[in-house]
């Protein structure tokens, strides 16, 4: 089995939770790879852990940036709709039994080679409330922080410097309706 850390939304969560399996974007997720392992001299794996996090959190900021200008996520079941959620970012960690490295894509990069079922989920990770303005800032300008604009580097970077709150697999469906 593999741990891995895959990007989603809230309304991807939501299709999660109420399908019992989730079909992550592209396929892709982040994982302690071992291109990742080798590009850090010191690190032990919960470092290692923390790294292919905040790298699916940076990528989660990506799925909002696609739903807010005029994408859609969208799950087996039909369409979802994000902005029924509050802006947020949310990672979920899984253990998968099948995913390929893609260290041509970036250093923690895994492909997953199919969808994801609730059981197979350990944990999620969402933003809190406070981190609200900072998010939605960041998904305004993500585009432009990866192209080197360094206003717009600040502004994804005091989204990441939000913590993720954790929530046990059992209480997704609470945290939604609470949302």
């Amino acid at each position: 089995m593999v741990r891995v850390y895959i990007p989603v939304t809230l309304a991807m969560l939501q299709g999660l939770v109420a399908d019992g399996v989730l079909h992550a974007r592209s396929g892709t997720a982040f994982a302690v790879t071992p291109t990742l392992r080798e590009s850090y001299a010191e690190g032990d794996d919960d470092e290692l852990a923390e790294v292919a996090l905040r790298e699916a959190a940076l990528a989660s900021l990506r799925l909002l940036a696609i739903d807010e200008f005029g994408g859609q996520e969208r799950s087996d079941s039909g369409s979802v709709d994000q902005s029924e959620f509050p802006v947020r970012r949310a990672v979920l960690v899984a253990d998968v039994s099948d995913a390929t490295d893609r260290p041509d894509l970036d250093d923690a990069v895994v492909r997953l080679a199919g969808p994801v079922a609730l059981s197979d989920v350990i944990a999620a990770y969402v933003d809190n409330a406070t981190a609200e303005p900072a998010v939605a800032a960041a998904v305004r300008v993500i585009d432009d922080a990866d192209l080197g604009d360094e206003d717009a580097e600040l502004t994804v970077g005091d989204a990441q410097d939000h913590d993720l709150a954790w929530y046990a697999t059992q209480e997704l469906a609470f945290l939604l309706e609470l949302l």
